[in-house]
């Protein structure tokens, strides 16, 4: 017996009811980025390899363990892309979108992780990110970071908080990297295999440990913020008087440093204690050296990306989040003229209506099945149409919720009549 196929294990179907409440989130984001000022761009899924491993980091949980990676026919190293900022950095120097220019840009879709799936974390997900670059100060990190909250005001979250630090500059940082190894040397019986292995590759990784058994050596562990350059610091001192100013509360936490390796300065995290271990909802900081590192011009740059399945989940109890758009009319037909003149007539309330949302039944069925059908799509009204209807240049409307009688209108009169009753232009 052949095997039942199923969808991939951590990759899901978004089905119809479900994906009303995406459309709905998705709106909320569109509008106020649109509102902000920014673009959407769209980039491929699939990129080369080296694209991820320049930008993400050799020594990452990313490209060493997790990225979906595989040898095209003409031996090229391609990999679904495992986030979006490479790719759109990736096109802005393609394209040419840098040189002396500012960009707000905004991308939506899935990426692509091989991890073990749980709730909040899957191997398919979707985020929304944001990417600006050609500003150099800690105005625009303030006002990205205004532009998280203000989602989260429109949706009506009130469970997540800000947590803020900085990674200084390239250098400031290097040297911290190496006050860092010495510490953890010092401290070798008590590090992992993983805290191991990255200890002179990577060691700010370590800092972000998940590892319970590792939480006193990393608490004890030397400060970054002790360690910053003038620059960094006065960065990172106006970024937080931005944010007090415009009233936007956040937590100082010198253990936050990102998963990827290109970022430097200002760094965050948007966290909820609602979904488990899962608890980052959205994320971001400065990448100032990532489109040099990619073969562009130095250029200034911040973003973020949110993951929509998280904050999806904290949105589950909200009912009125995103009502299933469904038809304001459905149109019952009984008879092959009936069939005929309800086609014309529908396609002609729709030219007429644009907003209209009106459904058409199909499939044949007697006059109570098709009430019925009418009932169950949740339509506000039935427009009725048989054999006499079909004759005479008329029509039947029917209220299916609340109280009222059915009436018969000219097929001519449909137009106003509908506009006056669900309110269309």
């Amino acid at each position: 017996m052949a095997k039942n196929l199923q969808a991939i294990r951590g990759m899901n179907d978004i089905l119809p009811g479900e994906s009303a409440r995406w459309a709905g989130f998705e709106h909320v984001i569109r509008d106020v980025l649109t509102g902000y000022g920014y673009h959407e761009i769209r980039t491929p899924i699939v990129e080369f390899t080296d694209l991820f491993c320049r930008s993400i980091g050799e020594v990452t949980d990313i490209v060493e363990k997790e990225m979906y990676t595989f040898d095209d026919r003409n031996g090229d190293s391609l990999s679904l892309r495992p986030e979006g900022t490479a790719s759109c950095v990736r096109a802005c120097i393609e394209h040419g979108l840098l040189h002396n220019q500012q960009q707000r840009l905004w991308y939506t879709g899935p990426m692509f992780r091989h991890e073990r799936p749980q709730k909040g974390r899957y191997r398919q997900f979707h985020q929304i990110g944001a990417e600006v670059f050609g500003m150099a100060g800690p105005d625009i990190d303030a006002e990205l970071i205004c532009m998280t909250a203000r989602f989260w005001k429109r949706l009506g979250l009130t469970d997540v908080s800000l947590q803020l630090n900085t990674l200084g500059t390239p250098d400031c940082r290097a040297a911290y990297r190496q006050r860092l190894i010495e510490y953890f040397r010092a401290h070798l019986n008590q590090l992992d295999e993983d805290a191991l292995r990255r200890l002179d590759s990577n060691p700010l990784r370590i800092l972000d440990t998940k590892n319970p058994a590792m939480a006193t050596v990393v608490a004890n562990a030397p400060q970054l913020l002790d360690h910053l350059d003038a620059e960094s610091a006065a960065h990172f001192a106006r970024l937080r008087e931005l944010l007090d100013a415009a009233g936007v509360a956040y937590t100082i936490n010198p253990r936050l440093v990102r998963g990827l390796d290109y970022y430097t300065k200002t760094v965050f995290e948007w966290v909820t204690d609602r979904l488990g271990a899962q608890g980052t909802v959205c994320a971001g900081g400065r990448y100032d050296g990532l489109v040099e590192q990619l073969g562009g011009r130095a250029t200034a740059a911040v973003g973020f990306a949110m993951g929509v399945e998280r904050l999806l989940g904290l949105l589950e109890a909200r009912d009125d989040f995103a009502a299933e758009r469904v038809p304001q009319v459905y149109v019952v037909m009984v008879g092959e003229a009936a069939e005929r003149v309800g086609l014309v007539l529908a396609e002609r309330l729709r030219d007429a209506l644009p907003g209209l949302r009106l459904q058409l039944n199909a499939g044949g069925g007697g006059f109570k099945n098709q009430m019925k059908r009418a009932d169950k799509s949740a339509a506000e009204w039935a427009l009725i149409l048989g054999e006499q209807e079909a004759a005479d240049g008329t029509a039947a409307l029917k209220p299916l919720r609340g109280e009222g009688e059915q009436q018969v209108f000219a097929q001519a009169e449909l137009t106003a009549r509908l506009a006056g009753l669900l309110a269309l232009a």
